[in-house]
């Protein structure tokens, strides 16, 4: 059985251009759920957001701007010239988060999610399951 993949990292909640504050998020790769991460910050006072959203939606906006609607991430550069950062943002009719992280530990998080379910092998798995599935119930 594959197994879940959780990561906890520190993301800066940007309030506006002058005010951002930190906040704990946890990461969620539930090979189950294939396609999709679970990305969860907790507020003061407040129960914890959790939004899920593709896999492949966060590894495509740690090289360039990638999604549209109400999860959008892309690259922005960071506080050591070497390394990127990138902004999460989440909109709803209730309103709208931008999550800001060093790019580095969400790498470091989808090579952990790519050693339990490569990107590209999920239908693969989800098809083999389903046949197993139809011969074990005849």
């Amino acid at each position: 059985m594959q197994s879940l993949v959780k990561g906890h990292l520190v993301m800066s909640l940007l309030v506006s251009a002058e005010l951002a504050f930190d906040t704990g998020v946890e990461l969620a790769y539930d090979p189950g759920d294939p396609l999709a991460i679970r990305l969860t910050f907790h507020l003061p006072g407040d129960p914890p957001v959790s939004w899920i959203f593709g896999r492949e939606l966060l590894l495509d906006g740690i090289t360039r701007p990638s999604g549209e609607g109400d999860v959008r991430v892309w690259p922005v550069p960071g506080p050591d010239e070497d390394f990127m950062d990138v902004c999460v943002e989440l909109r709803s009719t209730e309103g709208a988060a931008v999550l800001r992280s060093p790019a580095v530990p969400l790498i470091s998080f989808l090579g952990r999610t790519d050693r339990v379910l490569p990107m590209g092998q999920e239908h693969t798995i989800a098809d083999l399951d389903r046949e197993l599935e139809a011969i074990l119930g005849q």
